[in-house]
């Protein structure tokens, strides 16, 4: 049975690793260094994502484990007479769980906390090289609309 339930702190260490395990450079993404998972400034995100209302970081569990996680942000806007957008950031399911249904179970448990918080839409991006992530959204009747731009400061 998977138990979504809010994330604590104690869960920063698996989230960040899940999160690594999928970057979407794949072989070249460097290692990640353990000692870097107490940093002071996970923490610091995590407390203020937790302190808005607004945002939400989940984990899935099997039997005591964390298998998954993903961050559910509710953005409020003026468009479409001020229709909510839920917004779904670092989707990653451990890789020894995928291909047994537990992303889809995640993702559309997250898309229904949305549409509880009154979200008109869910959206989300992901890496172009992740084509079978770009699969998998698809399959969960998510449609490529628009094209992502980032700017790093």
């Amino acid at each position: 049975m998977t138990k979504f339930r809010d994330a604590t702190p104690a869960d920063i260490p698996v989230m960040l690793q899940l999160g690594h395990a999928g970057d979407a450079r794949g072989a070249d993404t460097p290692p990640l260094d353990p000692a870097t998972l107490t940093d002071p400034r996970y923490r610091a995100a995590f407390d203020e994502i937790q302190a808005d209302a607004n945002h939400r970081l989940v984990v899935a569990e099997q039997d005591g484990d964390i298998i998954g996680t993903l961050q559910i942000s509710i953005i409020p806007g003026l468009p479409r007479f001020g229709m909510k957008r839920g917004v779904l950031e670092n989707v990653h399911i451990r890789a020894d769980h995928r291909g047994h249904g537990l992303g889809s179970e995640m993702v559309l448990w997250a898309i229904e906390q949305c549409r509880h918080a009154g979200c008109g839409l869910v959206q989300l991006t992901s890496n172009k090289v992740r084509l079978d992530a770009h699969r998998f959204y698809e399959k969960l009747g998510f449609e490529k609309s628009h094209e992502g731009f980032k700017l790093f400061l």
